[in-house]
């Protein structure tokens, strides 16, 4: 009888095993920053409206809600700005239309709207009122959206205008409960979807930005 060669060998090839244990060690890390990234992502949400004392050339109103519009033409009755820039608008809706939403005197700020047709997008708004600002030779907003929308665009705005201040003024929606979010189902599936939504935004400006950086060497 031939003798028995590698007697109480383990089954399976180590190096698999070795690999599996440090996959299983780098999506662990990975949830663990993911885990991470979303609590401080939660606590930079603005939880007020702060006191528009800065005036700036442009106020920007993301569309999205009439709470939006309201306060953007509000802050223009005011005179903190030279224009208001609605962006992201349906096509066929007016300056009109707009105030009738919004519920503001046609004479105090009707003169002074323009209005976006071509974003459907973040980014895309962005992108327009990027065209927008340097058409009109501003260097400076107020951009006005949605508390929990308010950290992708300014990502989104910072990268696609980078030499332009760009001042937060976050609605806060009523629907949005922020204290204790993940006991309340609907709030907890808007802020993890922004939060993926934000990690993408981060992401891409980054890339664009190390393109931009190869492609000036």
């Amino acid at each position: 009888m031939r003798p028995r060669l590698f007697v109480g060998a383990p089954r399976g090839k180590p190096g698999r095993r070795r690999l599996a244990l440090a996959f299983g060690a780098g999506l662990g890390l990975l949830a663990s920053a993911w885990a991470t990234g979303l609590l401080l992502f939660v606590d930079s949400i603005p939880r007020a409206t702060p006191e528009a004392e800065t005036e700036v050339d442009a106020i920007v109103v993301l569309t999205g809600g009439a709470a939006r519009l309201k306060v953007g033409l509000a802050l223009m009755a005011e005179k903190r700005a030279k224009k208001v820039f609605v962006s992201g608008v349906y096509r066929g809706v007016d300056v009109a239309e707009l105030l009738r939403i919004s519920r503001q005197s046609p004479d105090a700020v009707a003169c002074c709207i323009a209005i976006g047709y071509s974003a459907e997008s973040t980014r895309g708004n962005a992108a327009e009122t990027a065209k927008w600002m340097a058409e009109q030779g501003f260097a400076s907003l107020r951009l006005v959206t949605a508390n929990y929308h308010m950290p992708r665009s300014l990502v989104e705005f910072r990268a696609a205008m980078p030499e332009v201040l760009v001042i937060a003024h976050p609605v806060i929606p009523e629907h949005v409960i922020l204290d204790g979010w993940w006991r309340w189902p609907g709030t907890a599936a808007l802020i993890l979807g922004e939060y993926n939504k934000y990690l993408f935004a981060v992401i891409h400006a980054a890339l664009s930005e190390l393109g931009a950086a190869i492609e000036g060497r």
